[in-house]
Order: structure tokens, then C-alpha cells, then sequence
């Protein structure tokens, strides 16, 4: 996996697309040091993020997962033993349901790789403490609880966690649409300024007015699934989404 290095200079944020799902890792780099969001997916994969890293003289110094799924609290080895963190929420689940977020990785996962899933600390407050630039926490209830996204106010760059998809429909999952409008009403203001927004799975969008038109998309079918109504929504058609979009018509009631 090569990181596509979306934003350059002293400070660098790359990403790097998995072979599975488009998920999406995150890094931002100043100074040889790093933080590392939600490292995915496959073991080759995570060990090519890692052996990419050191290849570059970058040292993870911190990591930080948006929320528990499985495909977002992973990790390697050669990653270092950094401190990894996540809201509360997130870290309440991770320590009391890591055997069974383990288990949806397969019984192939590696054991060197299994002991390390979801080993995150709990972060209080809406900031993060690391040595490089300003990263602000923004911790709602849309798609799972404790889901965080990372604002990056100096560089514009939100890093959405599993919201904002051009490929995958705003899931519901564990929330309620109610939940998941007000996540998208906390994240408005920043997609509004968001020169560069990373989705948890999918395409960066990059540029002028790209954040807000992905926000609007989000926005629009949320309100059509609460109205009843079937959303004209080109991502229905994208694998697995027409029958996630049954979950949430069920979920919605």
C-alpha cells in the first residue's frame, strides 16, 4: 500500500486504500514523528504501513482509532508500541467486547495481530495531546458510539471515520437516524472550512465545496429514509448497499 499524500510541506497527511472495502488509513507526519488513524486492513497490508513508515524515517509516535469496529482498532507490530487512543466510548467497548470484536476478523487472523486489537485509551476532552499540529476531536453518536472524527484546523483536513462515504450509504448501524443527524449537524462547520476530507472507506475528496457536497448527500438521504421515501441516491447501486439501505429502512421503522 503506497500513501497518496493528500496535503504536503512541513506538515504531511497521506492515505493509504486497502485492497478491501477502500478502507482508508490516515497518517500525518511533521518532523519524523507521526499519528497513525485507524491502520487497515489486511495483515499484508498493515505490515506494508509499517514497513512503508520506517522506509520514510517515520516513527508512529500516536495512534487513534474513530470508533470499534473491527476494521478500525487494528495494529501491527512493527508499528511500534505508541500510545493508541480513542474516545471513551470507544475505549469502554474495545476492553469489554475485544473478544468478540477479535472474532469478526476471522479465525485466520494472525495471533500476533489479535493481541493487539483494540488496545486504545480513553481520551478526554475534544483535543489531542501529541507532539505535532493541532488535531481537534469531534465524538457524536452517528454509525457507532464514541465515533470520533479528527479535525485538523491548520491543514483544513477532516478525517471522517465511517461518515461522508462516496461509496457507502450513511449506516446506521447501532445508531438512530435521530443520532446520526446530530452527528452531522456537530461535523457541519468543519466540513464547511474542509479543504480535504478522508472518508473510513472510499475516495478523499479534495477541493472547493467537495466536503460539503459529500455532507449534503449524507444529509439528503438521511432525510428521505426518515420521510419513507426512496432516496435517489447513485450509491444504493455500489456492493452491498441496497441491502444496507434495507437495514436502515427497518432500522428507521
Amino acid at each position: 500500500m503506497g500513501w497518496r499524500w493528500v496535503v504536503d510541506g512541513p506538515v504531511r497527511v497521506g492515505v493509504a486504500t486497502s485492497r478491501r472495502d477502500l478502507t482508508t488509513s490516515t497518517v500525518v507526519a511533521v518532523d519524523g514523528r507521526a499519528l497513525l488513524v485507524d491502520p487497515a486492513w489486511e495483515p499484508d497490508e498493515l505490515a506494508g504501513i509499517a514497513d512503508g513508515l520506517a522506509g520514510l524515517g517515520i516513527e508512529v509516535v500516536a495512534g487513534f482509532a474513530t470508533h470499534a469496529h473491527h476494521d478500525h482498532v487494528l495494529w501491527h507490530p512493527r508499528l511500534g508500541p505508541a500510545p493508541r487512543f480513542a474516545s471513551a466510548r470507544v475505549a469502554d467497548i474495545c476492553a469489554n467486547d475485544r473478544e468478540a470484536i477479535v472474532a469478526r476478523l476471522g479465525e485466520h487472523w494472525p495471533a500476533e495481530l489479535a493481541g493487539l486489537v483494540g488496545r486504545v485509551g480513553a481520551l478526554d476532552g475534544d483535543t489531542l495531546d501529541w507532539p505535532g499540529p493541532e488535531v481537534r476531536l469531534f465524538t457524536h453518536q452517528a454509525h457507532a458510539p464514541g465515533h470520533t472524527a479528527l479535525w485538523l484546523p491548520q491543514q483544513r483536513v477532516l478525517v471522517a471515520g465511517d461518515m461522508l462515504s462516496d461509496v457507502e450509504l450513511p449506516l446506521l448501524e447501532s445508531s438512530t437516524p435521530a443520532d446520526y443527524l446530530a452527528g452531522l449537524e456537530l461535523l457541519r462547520p468543519v466540513v464547511e472550512r474542509a479543504a480535504v476530507l478522508v472518508p473510513g472507506h472510499g475516495r478523499v475528496a479534495a477541493g472547493a465545496g467537495a466536503a460539503r457536497r459529500r455532507w449534503q448527500a449524507d444529509r439528503a438521504y438521511l432525510d428521505a429514509l426518515i420521510a419513507g421515501d426512496d432516496p435517489a441516491d447513485p450509491r444504493t447501486g455500489n456492493a452491498g448497499m441496497a441491502a444496507a439501505h434495507a437495514e436502515n429502512r427497518a432500522a428507521a421503522g
